[in-house]
């Protein structure tokens, strides 16, 4: 079995790629930010949004693919279908509705792929977990489902008025009754420790005094006197404990039990007379078995070591507690929405194979990088479904534009890319930067991406002022088809680009069908960059850069570094090229 990361829809993906019965474990966070206005979720299309509504509307609304969605799920027929058309009598084709239905296709896809032994756990919010639970119920069995686990996510959020919304609800069900389950343990809270290991040995170890005797009175040994004692007497008998931590077996009878227990130190005696009692070590103690409130795993701060960027970025520490529960060494684990890949690298982490999907290419590259900077070793894995030919790349294209846009623009290492909705990109789509001699400032690269067959001259013009009006030393204009002879001539037209690297043309046209037969474009040698040097805050790191929207303030819903520019805009950086700012300070 091959660890395997895959780009492209996760549904397809399910379906034509992963083995029916061969998951062990499931973790899916599906893009359901609580960050968003959640009541414009209950509203039909028809309804008046604000921009930030509308690019959470890009994806969970209600169109041919909800509709698409809404009949297969009809197809699945019992309890599935009559659920979900309840809902949407209940909903309308509202954004909600939209996400339940394309939900639950999946799920039932994902409940195909588990072993009998396999467990999921859907990880989402107050606002649409009663519904997906009805869902689950009726996918799983309502008997499958084991736990609601609360995580508080957060510390304190201030509501005006209602309760603070702090928490996250993970639905855990299992495939059937016979399912993977390991203890796990987490340590004791420290106010529980404090009461109740209060006493302290010679050595400094902490212990607390737990009863040598048990209820009612017993014949034989477990009822006789020892070393001056007669449990008899105050309706009890000896039960001493046969096994402690540590696995270490004390003696079968009970008198010799209790002997072999005083000889190694484990009786405590009072020191004013009285029942003698056990010995129980703190440091003996694994824990406290998990629980279903989560309170011990914080978020993860928005200056910590572990986060890379992503809004809605889970700790690691979750995850591991999860695979480590309900999944053995070897198991294979399967993510379908694994965005910036907290799964992928927990399962890495605890020994378990993994597959993980995402739609966006984005995600792939920010793997690729964590999976290299965080293993001495590099994992073995293998990347599928990003386009390795023209033919391809022409699907791409025609089937998520977006995509083939990051796509391009990650064939050529961008330090940042753009992402900005409904004609407000102004004409970049990424952003490259590159030394540009001694005592000069930086130079600046952009791109520009297009993917459709109506590709012309006027377009590269244009392409053109706009490196004029951003004061950029060159440009790539990426197509998909082979350029013609007037579009060449509009790139010719722009000069030579004012750069110490030689005669390198201010505007090059890169179209992906000569990408495939080995035709590059020439460029600057490019170099790492900070993160910090792309932050208005930090206008002692950017002096010698273009200054450009603060790249570490949170964005829309799955975006996953944005800025605070203009609406409707994010600035993502490419994890090769741009260290963490935290590295560079």
């Amino acid at each position: 079995m091959t660890n395997t990361l895959y780009f492209g829809d996760n549904l397809d993906v399910l379906r034509n790629d992963v083995r029916d019965g061969s998951v062990d474990l499931i973790y899916l966070d599906p893009p359901f930010n609580s960050k968003a206005q959640y009541n414009v979720l209950f509203r039909s299309p028809r309804d008046d949004r604000s921009a930030q509504a509308g690019a959470f509307m890009d994806t969970w609304t209600w169109g041919d693919e909800a509709e698409w969605c809404y009949r297969e799920g009809m197809k699945l027929g019992g309890g599935v279908a009559r659920y979900i058309d309840a809902l949407r009598s209940a909903l309308g084709e509202s954004d909600m509705m939209a996400y339940l239905v394309m939900m639950a296709v999946r799920l039932a896809v994902l409940h195909q792929k588990l072993k009998p032994t396999g467990s999921l756990y859907l990880h989402c919010d107050p606002t649409a977990s009663h519904y997906l639970k009805i869902l689950l119920d009726a996918i799983f069995g309502a008997g499958n489902f084991r736990n609601e686990v609360i995580w508080k996510r957060t510390s304190a959020h201030n509501s005006a008025k209602r309760w603070g919304p702090v928490h996250d609800a993970l639905l855990f069900y299992t495939a059937s009754e016979k399912y993977t389950w390991n203890p796990v343990y987490q340590p004791y809270d420290e106010s529980y420790t404090s009461a109740f290991y209060k006493y302290t040995d010679d050595s400094g170890r902490r212990f607390r005094v737990g009863d040598l005797t048990g209820a009612g009175t017993r014949k034989g040994e477990s009822g006789v006197a020892w070393r001056g004692h007669n449990p008899t007497e105050k309706g009890r008998h000896w039960a001493p404990p046969r096994k402690f931590p540590g696995g270490e077996r004390v003696p079968e009878t009970v008198l010799k039990a209790l002997d072999y227990l005083d000889s190694i130190g484990r009786i405590y005696w009072p020191a004013r007379g009285g029942v003698p009692g056990f010995r129980r070590y703190l440091d003996d103690m694994e824990g406290v078995q998990i629980q279903d409130v989560i309170t011990d795993i914080p978020p993860i701060p928005s200056q910590g070591i572990e986060r890379i960027g992503y809004p809605t970025q889970k700790p690691i520490a979750l995850l591991d507690r999860i695979i480590r529960a309900s999944s053995n060494e070897g198991d294979l684990v399967l993510d379908p929405f694994c965005g910036c890949g907290t799964t992928v690298e927990a399962a890495q982490r605890a020994d378990r194979q993994w597959t993980g999907i995402d739609i966006a290419i984005h995600a792939m590259k920010v793997i690729e990088a964590r999976l290299g900077e965080n293993f001495a070793k590099r994992p073995k894995y293998k990347i599928e479904g990003i386009p390795g030919d023209f033919e391809s790349a022409k699907r791409l294209a025609e089937t998520n534009k977006y995509q083939f846009q990051w796509w391009a623009n990650y064939l050529f290492n961008p330090h940042a890319l753009r992402e900005e909705k409904k004609g407000m990109d102004r004409g970049i789509d990424g952003e490259l930067f590159f030394p540009n001699g001694p005592g000069r400032p930086w130079g600046r690269m952009l791109t520009s991406v297009k993917g459709g067959e109506h590709v012309g001259p006027a377009m590269v013009r244009e392409f053109a002022g706009t490196l004029r009006r951003e004061k950029a030393e060159m440009g790539l204009f990426i197509c998909l088809y082979r350029q013609t002879k007037e579009m060449v001539r509009e790139a010719a037209a722009a000069g030579i680009a004012d750069t110490v690297h030689g005669d390198i043309p201010k505007l090059q046209i890169v179209a992906i069908e000569d990408f495939f037969e080995g035709k590059f474009p020439k460029l600057p040698p490019l170099e790492h960059l900070p993160s910090a040097a792309f932050s208005t805050s930090r206008r002692h790191a950017a002096a010698a850069l273009p200054l450009i929207p603060d790249p570490s303030q949170p964005e829309l819903p799955l975006s996953f570094i944005g800025g605070k520019g203009r609406k409707m805009q994010g600035i993502h950086f490419n994890p090769v090229m741009v260290r963490d700012k935290r590295e560079a300070s």
